[in-house]
């Protein structure tokens, strides 16, 4: 089993070239086995019941969301208030489970046990039966089988829908037994993005990068390690790898290695023992002399498979044959051949003189080691492209977010990688007809410019004529050139021109801002673009016309003067970020919420995915439905309605970085709020989940309260809690603190804790003579100082 990881874009040519070399009756793809999971099994059940919809949907929602969650254990396992208890190889154990996914389990379970014939209790019953059934057949993403000889002589084969090539279900455990190979070809968009950036610094600075060959002691770059600054970079931008990169402080390419090995469940656990023993803070003691050899790279830690082969080598004089086997039983946790092995390696060790009590604590660490057993070389690969990827951020950091941005995929991703190009001081900037690519790109002054292709009805055809139009004859000089220019190929359309217009890709041309592209004069049919459109095609046609003559080229016989284009209002910066966001699908220009960062991260604010992901989730039951949230955005949409019944309510959306989620607000509540319902506005909403009236079991969401968001950091601070290392303590950091207190005094309190990590010392400072009121300009301040760990006081 050999796997192989490619970029995305070039995996297909290696399954090309497999084919090619060895024949199509010599290579097949796997198929692969969906089964019918617990909510899966009861959706299908319900569906061919006819159980209503709601029903079916109320039922899966009783079952929890952690993953591994069996339907037959939810029904039938011992149910405490941990979680439920499996028998898996002879003994029980436990599958945790929090206080509001028991509650829907115990709900199931009485449903199940109706005395009646309850449609939902018969559907339960069903699906009992049907989990873990194959429920449908689809063709494995990376496994290729290649075959020495014709496949229809070694292994049964198959025809799929989903492949071009055979397809083979003979289980991968036993396919060397049948004479064939299998590999794992594996798309890993971490290598198209390397690619991408390569090109692009090739393109900008005309320099080609061997990444096999860049120095891996570049201080650059474990300095963006130590600072934790690893967004995009490969394997190194977990949340909760921040803190841990923070306290490593790695060094070494040794250190990334041994971090990637270790962070994962299990041997996570050893993290801060490393952490400690590399800075000194705990003595590195090994259970044998001959053992530091090959654990002094990891502080005396046993990380790797490796080590272990080396030392049962070196401690109980075992053949590499020997330790091999050793590693495949660790790795596949082979219990009776572990067995076998340790009687052979205590009996090894004490003929060369070691003392049998050490060697029974050296094999039950290791027997621990087995469950989370990793080699070092396949680590070292991916520390390798992590470090690879690291260099380029930290060298050529607007090439690499570029790349990055191409190979986000969905507009969420999109979003966060441009919050950190923010964050790194790098300009994302909207679209440009004369700088733009069709992906994102980095222009001369090293900003990064969205492509064309991210626009909505700007097709590919259109993109290529704007940018080979340009290539070949130089930038465009204004819209009406532009127009001239391009008119006349048909993929560049009205529709296409309005998006670039509403994008602000002509905002380079100043003659026009984006509202007079729409604006209709009074008495007048058509819009600015509709003129300048005009104009292109009467300009283009006299073009073919006086070269279309049976005497050649012939001059113009008139120039056509460029239309009027009537002057009007700008739009406000709401319109002008729906119609971008319209045609990108993102704020491009800013965000309405771009001033209220501060206030979104440090005032119990819920991201509305989070608020979202609960609302629709198992956990909300009346066993929590009175926990009060805080949740804020910009309100997008708002209707005000009538009853049939003649009364007023309104229904609104609003929306913040990370989503968007809708309510609805009735009676008093209508009047009480309906000021605040008005588009474009920031506002900041307290409520809880009640259960509806007469309707057990949902749920529906009661603002209590709603301000608006510009009014928070004034109404709701009660303290404001720095956390700084001493090295943050600068003249200019001292200076603004004291200037912007003088300036802004209220009451709120401001305290410092000033804490020095390896030594773990901790000063508290703070005034009870002076409050001040926190302000836009602390705000921003705060914001631009990563290092100072902000904790504010909420008035309750």
């Amino acid at each position: 089993d050999i796997d192989t990881d490619f970029d995305d874009e070039g995996r297909q040519k290696v399954i090309d070239y497999v084919v090619d070399k060895y024949g199509k009756e010599q290579v097949a793809q796997i198929i692969t086995y969906g089964t019918m999971a617990a909510k899966s099994s009861i959706k299908d059940v319900a569906r061919v019941m006819d159980l209503p919809l709601a029903e079916s949907n109320a039922l899966t929602k009783l079952l929890p969301d952690k993953p591994g969650t069996e339907l037959v254990h939810c029904l039938h396992a011992k149910l405490t208030n941990e979680g439920y208890w499996v028998e898996k190889k002879g003994k029980e154990e436990l599958f945790g489970l929090d206080p509001d996914a028991i509650e829907g389990i115990k709900k199931l379970r009485d449903i199940y046990n109706l005395k009646t014939d309850d449609l939902r209790k018969l559907v339960l019953k069903e699906a009992e039966r049907l989990e873990g059934s194959v429920r449908n057949t689809g063709v494995h993403a990376a496994g290729i089988i290649i075959a020495p000889k014709d496949l229809t002589e070694l292994i049964p084969v198959a025809t799929s829908k989903d492949s071009t090539l055979w397809v083979t279900q003979i289980a991968g455990n036993i396919i060397e037994d049948a004479g064939v190979i299998k590999m794992d070809f594996l798309g890993l968009k971490t290598l198209s993005i390397l690619k991408t950036a390569l090109e692009l610094i090739k393109q900008n600075h005309s320099i080609e990068i061997d990444l096999d060959n860049i120095p891996l002691d570049d201080e650059i770059t474990y300095h963006l390690f130590q600072k934790a600054n690893c967004v995009g970079v490969f394997q190194f931008e977990a949340p909760h790898l921040i803190s841990i990169l923070k306290d490593m402080q790695p060094t070494s390419f040794g250190d990334l290695i041994a971090l990637n090995a270790l962070n994962r469940p299990g041997p996570a656990q050893y993290i801060p023992k490393y952490i400690r023993r590399k800075h000194g803070k705990e003595i590195v003691e090994y259970d044998l002399p001959q053992m530091e050899e090959y654990l002094s790279e990891t502080y005396g830690i046993t990380v790797y498979q490796e080590q272990v082969m080396l030392l049962s080598q070196s401690i109980a004089g075992f053949s590499k044959g020997d330790a091999d086997v050793l590693r495949k039983a660790m790795g596949k946790k082979d219990r009776n051949t572990l067995d076998k092995m340790k009687s052979k390696f205590i009996d090894g060790a004490t003929a060369k003189g070691n003392a049998p009590e050490i060697l029974e604590k050296i094999w039950t660490d290791w027997e621990a080691f087995a469950q989370y057993a990793f080699n070092k070389s396949h680590s070292t690969c991916y520390a390798l492209v992590a470090y690879q990827t690291a260099y380029l951020k930290a060298h050529y950091p607007s090439e690499f977010m570029a790349a990055v941005l191409n190979h986000a995929g969905a507009i969420e991703k999109i979003t966060a990688f441009m919050e950190e190009c923010k964050r790194m001081g790098l300009k994302v900037l909207g679209p440009d007809i004369n700088e733009s690519l069709k992906g994102f790109a980095v222009n001369k002054k090293g900003e990064i410019r969205f492509g064309l292709g991210g626009l909505k009805g700007v097709g590919e055809n259109a993109i290529e004529s704007i940018i080979t139009e340009r290539e070949k004859n130089g930038f465009y000089k204004d819209v009406f050139d532009f127009v001239k220019r391009v008119i006349n190929q048909r993929a560049v359309n009205k529709k296409s021109l309005e998006s670039l217009a509403y994008s602000g890709t002509f905002d380079c041309f100043p003659q026009f801002h984006r509202a007079q592209y729409f604006h209709i004069v009074d008495g007048e049919r058509i819009n600015g673009l509709e003129k300048i459109i005009g104009y292109g095609q009467v300009q283009q046609s006299l073009t073919t016309g006086s070269t279309n003559t049976l005497f050649g080229d012939l001059p113009m016989a008139m120039e056509i003067q460029q239309p009027k284009i009537p002057s009007c209002e700008q739009w406000t910066l709401t319109e002008l970020l729906e119609h971008e966001k319209d045609v990108t699908g993102m704020f491009m220009s800013g965000h309405p919420l771009d001033h209220f960062k501060f206030e979104l991260k440090h005032y119990g604010i819920m991201q509305l995915s989070d608020f979202n992901e609960y609302k629709e989730s198992s956990t909300l039951s009346a066993a929590n439905a009175n926990k009060t949230f805080r949740i804020a955005g910009l309100v997008i949409d708002v209707q005000h309605r009538v009853t049939k019944t003649g009364k007023n309510f309104g229904s609104f959306v609003i929306e913040d970085f990370s989503g968007k989620t809708d309510f609805i607000v009735w009676s008093e509540d209508y009047v009480k709020f309906q000021n605040y319902l008005e588009k474009g506005q920031n506002v900041l909403l307290n409520g809880f989940f009640r259960q509806r009236y007469g309707k057990e079991g949902e749920y529906e969401f009661k603002i209590m309260s709603m301000s608006l968001l510009e009014t928070v950091k004034q109404t709701l601070t009660k303290n404001i809690e720095l956390t700084i290392h001493p090295i943050t303590v600068s003249k200019d950091f001292v200076n603004f603190v004291e200037k912007n207190i003088k300036k802004h005094p209220g009451k709120s309190s401001l305290r410092f804790n000033i804490y020095e990590p390896i030594e773990n010392l901790k000063i508290s400072l703070y005034n009870y003579e002076k409050g001040f009121m926190m302000n836009d300009e602390m705000a921003e301040f705060l914001l631009n100082n990563p290092d100072v760990e902000v904790n504010v006081g909420l008035v309750n």
